[in-house]
């Protein structure tokens, strides 16, 4: 008798896509952790967008990934329970993620600045302006997942009589 392809997708979720979030999870808090620690970290702007995007990632494996790990492991979907819940974890899943490549890429434009032979373009690698990029970045990425919010709703399927987000 063969094993039907969802309950080797089940198994393969459980195992490894718990381990994934075990030490992504792990990783993430240690990332912070190591950007917080120093003191010329702390006043580095390329570590801030680098910390900021570990806060991202966390968020964003805690959005996106528990989820389906919890329907692997206990059979418990809460997205298709909870209305808000089906909106919002859409909303801040597709937030974090979008804040956590725009950090990557300002990471990258802020290490290019700092070594770049112009002065003009050196001093805009500076803390204050790597909080409000950070800022403005995490509002507009907010306001993007917003017809997640709008549109997104429970529904009930005729032919299996259950509900999905």
């Amino acid at each position: 008798m063969a094993i039907p392809l969802t309950v080797i997708g089940q198994e393969i979720v459980r195992y490894c896509g718990t381990s994934t979030f075990v030490v992504g999870i792990l990783g993430g808090v240690l990332n912070t952790l190591e950007f917080l620690s120093l003191r010329t970290f702390r006043e580095s702007s390329c570590a801030f967008y680098l910390t900021i995007m570990a806060f991202s990632n966390i968020g964003c494996l805690g959005f996106s990934f528990s989820p389906l790990i919890m329907v692997a492991l206990i059979n418990i979907d809460v997205s298709n329970t909870s209305l808000f819940y089906c909106k919002f974890r859409r909303c801040m899943s597709q937030a974090f993620l979008g804040i956590s490549m725009t950090c990557l890429c300002l990471a990258t434009i802020d290490q290019y600045f700092a070594t770049c032979a112009y002065p003009r373009w050196q001093r805009l690698c500076n803390i204050k302006l790597a909080h409000r990029l950070v800022i403005i970045t995490a509002l507009i990425w907010i306001l993007h997942g917003i017809p997640y919010l709008v549109y997104f709703n429970l529904v009930l399927s005729s032919t299996t009589n259950t509900t999905t987000c």
